[in-house]
């Protein structure tokens, strides 16, 4: 057996070696081969010493290696004495090192080998910082073990023994309880993870604060060398106290365990290990470290400090007894990754793998999505010049409320921030000897300033800022937007101006005499009362060199972008140009009208000669064309177009239409009916518009079925008569079968702090309730039904309420599970499914109305005795008084103490006469009650339904849905109350229905007078057909035109195809009529053809009668 050692192989005994004398001749060797050069530290092998050397067994911490030539070393560092596991670090770590460098950190390494852990079981145990968990006197929380998966059980079993054996965790016997959660981390390993927001939910929360990202990166000025460090499972390395390891018990279904160690998950984790960090560190930090959680970064502007730095550090880390994870460092790097950016000598730059993330980010389709991005690109924005402003349309999506529209400015924001971070230049690191300088400027939208410093000549940027302005904040006066620029400017880079002098510059002349400005008030004093809290100068500098600034309050973009558009007067000009509809005629229309299947044989015949053709010759075309050779003696063709005659009843109007091809017609009409000066109008002033201009066959029909479903249109007006669905009727047959329960208010505040009502009514007795409180929270409508009503009427078998805040929230919820009361609701803005308890609020408030007005301060004295009122009067419904339906009996009133006991109430003798008597009064009132109430429900539903109609709506139908809902910013008045088109995905009832606007967005249950049929994409001929209308049609689309007919026709050319005549006689009267399908028609001689009239008959109604 052989043992290689550095280019030697040293024979070794068979059966064994001592290790005294491999260790003695392995030094002998180093020894005698450290004054040789480098290149005769190899030797050639023999084939036979190649094989057998490859086979031989080694010392402990002596590797070989062959080279293919046959050069036999050992690994690098190994016979430095670097252990095996930091062999790869310190490979990773010589790319940038000399040899002589490489040796220095050979020498540190083995130095403190001890401080990097050897595998996943050599972790340390820190006593600097314990982890603490304050709960107070909270209950302890237990929840019962998740479900696993079989597949997966073994891998929790197998997590959880591994955590034993590392002794991270150990058996309890805890009152407390959490559930396991399986994590895939990076590796493809598994992490076990408990789930622990019950115990954080009662958790006294830590407020030890993490460094900002930002002041951790600017401490890196002049630093040359960097190196990375990571611990190994640093939250392992904590131990918990005692008395509160019990509190991490989590359980998977086998067994209960606690940590002993602090463990993943829990709320104050991050702070103790923080805490614990910045402990160790103590007096390096922002010196020679920095520290973020578990990731540290020792830097030096040479690698001698670097190095000494490093061994300082490590130090300390020994000291702690916490070890590091040598995969997870990286030694004297002139380019590293720390907290999510790259740094290095020349400044710090956006992460590739990040930034890699950004360009291949899909188009968001959700406001979650549209967060997620921008969460991404916020933690970039310091190297995006001009953030706040390029990302205003997205900010828009993310407002609460804000419909989900994808725009066009959407996706240019979007772009544009792609594109930007992509191409996002390197930040050098600020200079506190050299002076700074700080642009600033405000435009219409927000503020933009930069911070830069002159180095060798040359302004360098340090930092961007930009922000959008607030409402109030817009209408500021320029200067006073100027001013604002410039103090939130400074208050964003405070971290660097404080204490430091520094130039402002800006655009704004009037800023140069802010610090001679006299007696100054308000907001203004305060101002500039921050402002001389520092050493600055003002320097005005013309706009036109003042673009980085300036860009960054209007980021450029296209011209006609509304988020960086100056509010300014526009020119005539401008106004005039835009009223230009994109629509242009030319030589493409008379290609067009060519090569249409309806007008191009009519162009082709017309060009032909003026005489018309015979019927043959168009028999085979389309209905349109057929129509159009019927109107032959109004047609020309002028300049290569063809164009029909015009004339009004009178003769007193005539022009020349235009006839439009197929393919123009859409836009025509979309230009007609919505352009920038159309307003939207409706059927008759749009087709008015159109045939001034333009004609086609079905014109009319066209332009009715598009107002009919112009989304603009129907989103403002709405139906032209209201959907009225069925009542539907809720009939009860018990006192406390169900219960109303509504909040009225706000009232003005009482000398007790009430300001509102909470008002309860019996469905079958009309009994009411009403009781004064100081807000309508949850927990307090809770605790007044709880603690008032249901102490002293019993638990209602049904409650039913509006959809308000306070009755849908989680604690109003669990009160009724807990209680056994089925809650149910209305469908939002329907305040007449809570009729009941709505009308009896108006009757309330008209009563304290009638005796608060002076004295406002008191109005909740006043319920008492208005609820003595309403109980002691007979209820127009049932008849009888809520008293008699609810208590058996009259209630005593102050006119009894005139007139004695109530007339009609003969008092038994004995309790037990009393108590039959009242059970038999009850039992028959409340049985007359019953007949009652379906009576009023009978008639009441029949009066309403006169009106009313089915719902036409099925699943799968669209509809439009009225919210009347002011939306936040915007005015009421010029708001679209109606939104769509949503899809009917349930029929619930017969006046409910569940729908939904996509497939991402939340679904709604709404009630059918809410409810309208969408049109959907419409129902457009543009000419493919030539729509037959009877004449009894003809004559009801005609009413109410006027004298604007034309003489020869109608105008939207709707004809009767079936005899074919001639509009005007030959002068010879020889125009020979061709049949259609062998129908002749015989044409008196005249001038014009009189339209179709309606056959009149008698009405209905006289088929009963006998005409004598």
């Amino acid at each position: 057996m052989t043992m290689s050692v550095r280019g030697s192989v040293v024979p070794l005994q068979e059966g064994g070696v001592d290790a005294e004398e491999c260790e003695a001749s392995i030094e002998t060797h180093r020894a005698h081969t450290a004054s040789l050069p480098e290149a005769s530290h190899r030797c050639r092998l023999s084939k036979e010493q190649k094989e057998e050397s490859q086979g031989s067994e080694e010392c402990e911490g002596v590797q070989t290696t062959m080279d293919p030539e046959g050069h036999c070393e050992d690994m690098q560092g190994s016979s430095t004495g670097v252990p095996p596991h930091l062999q790869d670090l310190l490979q990773r770590s010589s790319a940038c090192l000399s040899g002589e460098q490489v040796d220095e950190v050979k020498e540190v390494l083995t130095l403190y080998a001890d401080v990097f852990s050897q595998g996943d079981n050599d972790l340390g145990r820190t006593s600097l910082v314990k982890h603490r968990i304050h709960t107070g006197d909270s209950r302890p929380v237990k929840l019962p073990p998740r479900r696993i998966a079989p597949a997966r059980r073994l891998e929790v079993e197998k997590a959880v023994e591994e955590l034993r054996a590392q002794g991270i965790i150990e058996k309890s016997a805890s009152p407390w309880s959490a559930a396991v959660v399986l994590v895939k981390k990076k590796d493809g390993s598994t992490r076990c993870c408990v789930d622990y927001r019950g115990l954080n939910a009662v958790t006294t929360k830590d407020s030890y604060p993490l460094p900002r990202v930002d002041d951790t990166l600017d401490a890196l000025t002049g630093a040359q060398w960097f190196s990375t460090l990571d611990l190994k499972s640093g939250y392992h390395q904590v131990e918990v106290a005692e008395e509160d390891r019990e509190k991490t018990a989590f359980s998977y279904g086998q067994g209960l365990y606690q940590f002993k160690v602090m463990s993943f998950g829990l709320v104050n984790a991050p702070a103790t290990f923080e805490r614990l960090m910045e402990r160790v560190l103590d007096g390096l930090l922002w010196k020679s470290a920095l520290v973020y959680l578990d990731d540290v970064l020792v830097y030096g502007d040479s690698f001698k400090g670097a190095l000494e730095r490093l061994k300082t550090v490590l130090d300390r880390f020994r000291g702690a007894n916490v070890k590091l994870s040598p995969k997870k460092c990286s030694l004297f790097q002139r380019e590293v990754p720390f907290l999510g950016h790259i740094v290095s000598s020349e400044g710090v730059k956006t992460d590739p793998g990040k930034v890699e993330s950004v360009k291949e980010w899909p188009v968001p389709r959700s406001v979650t999505e549209v967060r997620g991005f921008l969460g991404l690109c916020t933690y970039y924005r310091r190297f995006v010049k001009g953030f706040a402003q390029i990302a205003v349309p997205l900010h828009h999506l993310t407002r609460k409320g804000a419909c989900f529209h994808w725009s066009e400015d959407c996706q240019r924001a979007f772009e544009t921030l792609k594109e930007a971070l992509a191409n996002a230049p390197v930040l050098p690191y600020p200079d506190p000897m050299k002076p700074y300088v700080l642009d600033c400027d405000a435009s219409a939208e927000g503020v933009g300033a930069v911070l830069s410093q002159e180095k060798d000549g040359q302004e360098w940027v340090v930092s961007y800022f930009s922000r959008k302005f607030s409402a109030p904040e817009r209408n500021y006066c320029v200067t006073r937007k100027e001013l604002l620029a410039v103090i939130l400017a400074i208050d964003h880079f405070h971290p660097y101006l404080y204490g430091a002098r520094f130039k402002i510059r800006t655009d704004h002349a009037a800023l140069r005499w802010l610090k001679t400005l006299r007696n100054p008030e308000g907001q203004l004093a305060r101002w500039i009362g921050k402002l001389e809290q520092h050493d600055y100068n003002i320097e005005y500098r013309p706009g036109k060199m003042h673009s980085n600034a300036d860009s960054l309050s209007r980021r450029p973009c296209d011209s006609d972008c509304r988020h960086c558009r100056r509010h300014e007067t526009e020119p005539v000009c401008v106004k005039a140009a835009g009223l230009v509809s994109d629509t242009e005629w030319g030589e493409d229309l008379k290609q067009a009208q060519r090569q249409d299947a309806d007008i191009g044989p009519i162009v082709t015949l017309r060009e032909e000669g003026e005489e018309k053709p015979p019927w043959e010759s168009v028999a085979p075309l389309s209905p349109a064309a057929k129509a159009l050779w019927q109107q032959w003696a109004v047609l020309r063709v002028s300049d290569g177009v063809l164009q029909r005659r015009w004339e009004s009843c009178d003769g007193g109007v005539a022009f020349w239409q235009t006839i439009v091809p197929v393919n123009m017609r859409e836009a025509l009409v979309r230009e007609a009916h919505g352009g920038n000066a159309s307003g939207h109008f409706g059927v008759r002033k749009t087709l008015g518009r159109l045939k001034q201009r333009v004609y086609w066959v079905g014109m009319r029909k066209d332009v009715s079925e598009w107002c009919k479903v112009c989304d603009v249109c129907c989103g403002k007006m709405g139906p032209g008569r209201k959907t009225v669905a069925p009542l539907q009727v809720y009939q009860v047959g018990a006192p406390m079968e169900r219960v109303a329960v509504d909040i009225l208010g706000p009232f003005p505040q009482t000398l007790r702090g009430n300001r509102f009502v909470c008002v309860t009514m019996d469905y079958f007795t009309k009994w009411p309730e009403a009781y004064p409180l100081p807000n309508h929270e949850a927990a307090t409508v809770a605790g007044v039904l709880v603690d008032e009503f249901f102490a002293r009427f019993g638990v209602p078998h049904e409650l039913h309420s509006d959809q308000g805040r306070e009755f849908e929230s989680a604690v109003f919820r669990e009160c009724c599970q807990l209680l056994g009361v089925k809650k149910t609701r209305t469908t939002p803005l329907r305040p007449q499914s809570d009729g009941m308890v709505e009308r009896y609020n108006r009757t309330l408030g008209q009563e304290l109305a009638k005796y608060c007005q002076e004295g406002q301060e008191d109005w909740d004295l006043k319920i008492p005795l208005l609820l003595l009122a309403y109980r002691s009067a007979v209820h127009e419904v049932t008849g009888y008084t809520p008293a008699r339906l609810m208590c058996g009996r009259e209630l005593r009133l102050p006119v009894d103490l005139v007139t004695g006991r109530p007339p009609d109430e003969d008092l038994p003798t004995t309790i037990t006469q009393y108590a039959t008597a009242l059970q038999d009064r009850l039992r028959e009132v409340h049985h007359q009650v019953r007949g009652n109430l379906k009576v009023s429900g009978e008639a009441m539903k029949d009066r309403y339904d006169r009106r009313a109609t089915a719902p036409p709506f099925s699943e799968g139908d669209q509809v439009w849905l009225h919210n009347p809902r002011r939306k936040k910013g915007l005015s009421p008045k010029l708001q679209s109350p109606w939104e769509g088109p949503y899809v009917v995905e349930k029929v619930i009832s017969d006046v409910t229905f569940r729908i939904r606007q996509g497939p991402r967005k939340r679904a709604l249950v709404v009630h059918a007078d809410r409810l309208w049929g969408y049109h959907g994409p419409g129902n457009f001929s543009w000419g493919e057909r030539a729509a037959l209308l009877t004449s009894d049609e003809e004559e009801d689309k005609d009413e109410g035109l006027g004298d604007d007919e034309p003489l020869v026709m109608e105008d939207d050319g709707d004809l009767d195809l079936r005899e074919p005549e001639p509009l005007v006689m030959e002068e010879d009267g020889a125009d020979e009529l061709c049949p259609l399908e062998g129908a002749l028609a015989d044409v008196d001689a005249g001038p014009v053809v009189g339209r179709p009239r309606r056959e009149r008959h008698p009405p209905k109604w006289s088929e009963d009668y006998v005409l004598c």
